[in-house]
């Protein structure tokens, strides 16, 4: 998965609406009515990801109570600078948006968050003018669909290639263990092989993400085995 998302949406063609102009998470709001978004929720999964038909969405039946509460809270990850492609990960994303919305979601419920932490996936990129960013979207929807089924995908998201071909690809994951089964599926295999001819270059970083008790205190780190 995270080795297509270099590549924006799939072409109209393929799904039968207009191509992007801003990043994923970015344009959440506008990507289902208010009345998809609560129905959704009402039949227990979530929308995580850029694609919204229901082998993308999370099953938060799945799930713990502490994992659905930080999925819900991941909904409104959004990029704060346009350089995310190069700059520092924790420097990327609205986290204190995140763990504000957390928080909230901790005193509706009632529920003691204690210390836990979860495991993030960067992948950074750059693609030559030349890929069939169509080609890679497909491969990108089908690994997603297949990693959804470890039931462990919190979050999925993506940008679009800045001037030079550059971007930045996340997932955050229940656990390294879901992140692994994840990765040995025919769809992941047959996307890494895609990253020999359609990337100029291609790097992943593995990082822990930690959030304290209570919501009260969160860092992002380098994941150590």
């Amino acid at each position: 998965m995270l080795q297509t998302a270099a590549s924006s949406f799939p072409k109209p063609s393929a799904l039968g609406e207009h191509v992007p102009s801003e990043a994923h998470s970015d344009r959440l709001d506008s990507t289902l009515s208010v009345n998809d978004r609560q129905y959704a929720d009402i039949v227990t999964h979530l929308v995580v990801s850029p694609y919204n038909s229901l082998p993308h969405l999370l099953d938060l039946r799945l799930l713990g109570e502490k994992q659905r509460l930080l999925a819900k809270a991941l909904t409104v990850l959004e990029s704060v600078r346009g350089d995310y492609a190069t700059a520092q990960y924790h420097e990327c994303f609205n986290w204190d948006v995140v763990i504000d919305l957390l928080k909230s979601l901790l005193e509706l419920s009632d529920y003691q968050w204690k210390r836990q932490y979860f495991y993030i996936v960067v992948f950074r990129s750059q693609v030559p003018p030349t890929t069939d960013r169509t080609h890679l979207g497909g491969l990108d929807q089908k690994s997603h669909a297949e990693a959804m089924k470890s039931g462990g995908l919190l979050k999925y998201w993506f940008g679009l290639p800045d001037e030079t071909g550059r971007n930045l690809a996340t997932c955050i994951w229940r656990n390294f263990a879901d992140a692994r089964s994840a990765s040995v599926g025919p769809g992941h295999k047959e996307a890494m092989r895609a990253t020999v001819n359609m990337y100029t270059e291609w790097k992943l970083e593995r990082l822990k993400f930690e959030i304290g008790d209570g919501a009260a205190s969160w860092s992002i780190t380098p994941w150590e085995d």
